[in-house]
């Protein structure tokens, strides 16, 4: 019999010894890593309690009550983390990264305790498909939710829809890796073609957030010199961002003085 809380207990003893020796501002990410690995004891106990209420199979447990009760164990520190210190974009992503990756953690030492570690191939392969899957479902909330915390009726919604998505995407594959064979491999591998997918679209956007943050503090004066040395590619692309006519004159007198 495995007893899953006293794994939890060894795996937080380290991160709590190490909140000890680190400044304030420091702490947070060992603390959300340690919600996520217990938001995942939790979500096991649950799981368990809503099986046995439901006198569900493996099937159906895996596809309609774990990913209900895991996608909203893995939310819950994020609401709270939102509702009492309202942090900025770039730190709730970080925070919801770090709390579903703990999850995850979590969930895969429990799965080799139970099932042992003699596959080493297979348990590679699932535990970055699984991970993945964890990370790609969290990695939605941090994007999403921190923008449109501000307005009601919009946090609701979205929350709402999040949520759906989430367990739409968890269910689809735990379903995939319970029917075994080609669909398994197939299901550990979407998670990390999401992922790369992530990756691709934050680079693109940050690197055209930073392209549009160069053309303002251009547009807003910052002289002739730096329109004078653009090359014709890069004031097109200036003129058409400023939006008026006006402003595409005044660029090309700029460059000609």
């Amino acid at each position: 019999m495995t007893y899953i809380e006293n794994v939890l207990v060894c795996m937080a003893a380290p991160l709590l010894v190490a909140l000890l020796l680190l400044r304030r501002k420091q702490r947070p990410l060992l603390l959300f890593c340690l919600a996520g690995m217990g938001m995942c004891l939790l979500a096991a106990y649950l799981n368990t309690f809503f099986a046995q209420l439901y006198a569900a199979d493996a099937l159906n447990a895996a596809t309609q009550i774990a990913p209900v009760v895991e996608e909203i164990m893995k939310l819950l520190p994020l609401l709270f983390y939102l509702a009492v210190f309202e942090p900025d974009a770039e730190r709730f992503r970080l925070a919801a990264i770090v709390v579903a990756a703990s999850f995850a953690t979590f969930e895969n030492v429990c799965y080799l305790t139970q099932n042992g570690a003699g596959q080493f191939v297979y348990l590679l392969i699932r535990g970055f498909g699984t991970g993945a899957m964890h990370i790609v479902c969290g990695s939605v909330y941090g994007r999403v939710l921190r923008p449109v915390w501000g307005s009601r009726p919009l946090r609701a919604a979205c929350l709402f829809g999040l949520l759906c998505v989430a367990i739409i995407y968890h269910a689809i594959y735990n379903l995939l890796v319970s029917v075994g064979g080609t669909a398994q491999l197939i299901a550990y591998a979407i998670p990390l073609l999401t992922a790369l997918c992530f990756r691709l679209l934050g680079q693109q956007t940050a690197a055209q957030r930073q392209q549009d943050h160069q053309m303002v503090r251009i547009r807003n004066g910052c002289g002739p010199f730096f329109v004078k040395n653009l090359p014709a590619c890069s004031l097109d692309k200036l003129a058409r961002f400023s939006k008026t006519k006006a402003s595409k004159t005044t660029l090309k007198e700029n460059r000609h003085r």
